[in-house]
């Protein structure tokens, strides 16, 4: 059954007919991490994927490079785990790295399997036609293209929807998590999850999703930062609901910076794949000079963290905007090679085969996020996370290229695994409250929630970048606790709008993010501190947890 309705009632009168879903599988965003979680569960129960805004519109579809695993032969997990680790800068759970490594494989055949169409050297029967990124030993990173994330969505998207047990519900924006603090009695006394309110962003009506298993697939963080590669989607709306609820967070600190984003002021960012430098593309200042020759043994192909910090200090040394890659040695090889990345820079007027074109650093991957075992399991009963809005220890201190999508396969089929073992009874619907609405206005002005989404971006941009110091972090903490203030006071009196949810839980990630690297006295990984320049002795988690 996947809805019950009924009626509510209020004042003496009967309000609109609206409907408490119930399913066996709750599944928030349908990216990559959820979809894979909503494919391998569907043979046993129902389920309802939740859209924050078209089925389409996440953050994997605009994955470029692709995804990593041990397919070749003269490749091994060893080796995969080594790079992962030392990418990971002393803080990769070893464990979760070696899950995703050893059981990398069968995910890849898992999504070959529901239709994805990897690029191959030949015919269908031919050998994968691997990339080499950086921080990468081998070559192996499976691709579509350059537009692998595209695919992937595609043909996850389509295999769900031609699945009867699954429905896709777009345009519905999660508002908090169903708790016992929701409940008009205590159920069982432990803090669980039963499912999630949601905005439907037509009728602007909020609707009970009811589930045993709720599962967050929300992705990233990037807007909130004044410069991002991500979708605007991307405000950390399953963090900011999980955190609320008393979910543990960790390692909120490590915000990676992707080293080249196409420098357009006029049209909107575009990420130029790390698969381009990893073709022979190289990184060049105003000058035209190489300088990362100097700044690692993998030059160009260096980790990201360290590309990023040697892009800010050559941009900062000579007072310029950007840098410049220089992809004119592939010449012709370009177009063939990138056809994506080639429209895009011919669209901003550049010809990447004969000219180098203008890039800079900008959020992109969060290596935090809500804290889960090996199973996805969150610190909250019958709650799960999966794909970037998680934290498996498997990034440590820094995202190796093209774990990403692995990660979030791999993770999200062993909490589809997990979640088919629960038997698990749904709560009583007549025991959750229905949202409360008095005292709200019907009054917003939309200018104000603008305005204090980019002060957020600013703050962010300016104090919690690249590089940091202790007295901008706490300049930041002080100027985003005003902005909480003001954005609580506004969503309590006003009527939820999709801009005001997520202005609200941009807030609350942006202070998470601060409060992370206030307490993180060392330079480790993306974290990196003029005031604290070298490694702790024991590296740990950063955890935080907000008690209700």
């Amino acid at each position: 059954m996947f809805s019950q309705k009924v009626l509510y009632h209020f004042q003496g009168m009967v309000a609109t007919v609206r409907p408490i879903e119930q399913v066996d599988h709750l599944v928030v965003g349908s990216g990559i991490a959820g979809l894979s979680y909503a494919l391998r569960v569907a043979a046993t129960g129902s389920v309802a994927i939740l859209t924050k805004g078209d089925a389409e519109e996440t953050g994997t579809r605009w994955a470029q490079g692709g995804i990593a695993s041990v397919t070749a032969a003269d490749d091994a997990f060893a080796l995969h785990v080594q790079d992962t680790l030392v990418a990971g800068d002393g803080l990769c759970h070893r464990d979760a790295v070696e899950v995703l490594v050893q059981e990398g494989p069968q995910a890849v055949r898992e999504l070959i399997e529901w239709g994805v169409n990897f690029t191959r050297k030949g015919g269908k029967a031919s050998p994968f036609d691997l990339h080499r990124e950086g921080g990468h030993g081998m070559a192996r990173i499976l691709h579509a293209g350059d537009i692998t994330g595209a695919e992937v969505e595609r043909a996850l998207l389509e295999a769900a929807r031609q699945h009867p047990n699954i429905q896709v519900v777009e345009r519905r924006i999660a508002l908090e998590l169903i708790t016992q603090h929701y409940l008009t009695q205590s159920h069982d006394g432990k803090l669980t999850c039963h499912g999630v309110y949601a905005l439907d962003r037509d009728s602007g009506n909020i609707e009970t999703w009811l589930s045993p298993r709720t599962v967050l697939c929300t992705g990233g963080v990037g807007q909130v930062y004044q410069h991002t590669t991500n979708p605007s989607v991307s405000t950390g709306d399953g963090i900011a609901m999980a955190w609320r609820a008393g979910a543990r967070v960790a390692n909120m600190e490590f915000l990676q910076f992707h080293p080249t984003m196409l420098f357009d002021p006029v049209r909107s960012s575009f990420l130029i794949s790390e698969a381009v430098r990893g073709a022979g593309a190289v990184l060049v200042d105003s000058r035209g000079e190489r300088f990362m020759e100097h700044e690692h043994p993998l030059k160009d192909l260096a980790p990201r963290d360290i590309v990023t910090r040697a892009i800010d200090r050559r941009m900062k040394a000579l007072g310029d905007p950007c840098v410049y890659l220089d992809v004119t040695a592939l010449g012709s090889h370009a177009k063939k090679k990138f056809p994506n990345i080639y429209a895009r820079c011919l669209e901003a007027g550049f010809r990447m085969d004969r000219q180098p074109i203008p890039v800079t650093p900008s959020a992109h991957y969060l290596c935090g996020g809500i804290q889960t075992d090996l199973h996805g399991k969150t610190s909250i009963r019958g709650l799960y996370a999966c794909g970037e809005c998680a934290h498996t220890g498997v990034h440590g201190a820094n995202r190796l290229a093209s774990n990403s999508l692995l990660e979030a396969v791999v993770f999200a089929l062993r909490a589809a695994e997990h979640g088919m073992s629960q038997k698990l009874a749904p709560v009583p619907s007549r025991l959750v409250r229905r949202w409360d609405r008095k005292g709200t206005q019907e009054h917003r002005e939309e200018i104000v929630i603008r305005h204090l989404h980019d002060t957020v971006r600013r703050i962010m941009w300016d104090f919690v970048g690249i590089v940091r110091t202790t007295d901008r972090l706490r300049r930041a903490s002080n100027h985003l606790r005003l902005v909480r203030d003001e954005v609580e006071a506004f969503y309590k009196r006003t009527v939820i709008t999709p801009s005001l949810l997520e202005l609200r839980n941009a807030t609350h990630v942006a202070r998470l993010i601060t409060e992370c690297a206030i307490r993180r006295k060392e330079s480790r990984g993306l974290h990196s501190s003029l005031d604290f320049p070298r490694h702790a002795l024991a590296p740990v988690d950063t955890v935080l947890r907000h008690r209700v």
